[in-house]
């Protein structure tokens, strides 16, 4: 079984952009997302995957991911998905031995800027980097199928 152990924060700063990569235009929506579970479908360029991601307990949630057709993805999110997209430019940010992922949010909360970052355990300790702000993992307002559900969104592409 896949777990996905992850943490997410508020950004504060433009701190992250000198150690970022050249980051990854991404188009997600959901198919189906209630409190149990959620079904996700992103598309990035000619690549996009198919999550299932089980509720949140605590840090922890079940999650499980598959590669599928770009244009299968393309019609998902246009005919299933269509008030429930989220637009987004991912960035990979290295700091302190973890990689952080700094998402820039485009459409309707253009502004909102979140980072996150995957653990091994819900005990791993680690340093955060002084552009991270408050942690929001546990507040429902700021997952992405709920900001999706704000909409319209704009994509980013």
């Amino acid at each position: 079984m896949a777990v996905e152990i992850e943490r997410k924060f508020l950004v504060i700063s433009d701190g992250w952009r000198a150690g970022a990569d050249a980051g990854r235009i991404l188009r997600q929506g959901y198919v189906a997302h209630d409190g149990d579970a959620s079904v996700r479908v992103r598309l990035s360029g000619n690549e996009a995957w198919l999550t299932v991601k089980s509720g949140r307990t605590g840090l922890v949630r079940d999650e499980f991911e598959y590669a599928i057709p770009a244009a299968d993805a393309a019609e998902m999110l246009d005919r299933l998905c269509a008030d429930r997209v989220v637009g987004k430019t991912r960035y990979r940010v290295p700091h302190d031995g973890k990689v952080w992922e700094v998402d820039v949010f485009a459409g309707a909360v253009e502004g909102l800027i979140l980072a996150e970052v995957e653990m091994h355990s819900v005990d791993e300790r680690f340093d955060l980097p002084d552009w991270v702000g408050g942690e929001v993992t546990n507040d429902p307002r700021f997952r992405n199928s709920a900001i999706a559900l704000l909409q319209g969104f704009e994509t980013a592409d």
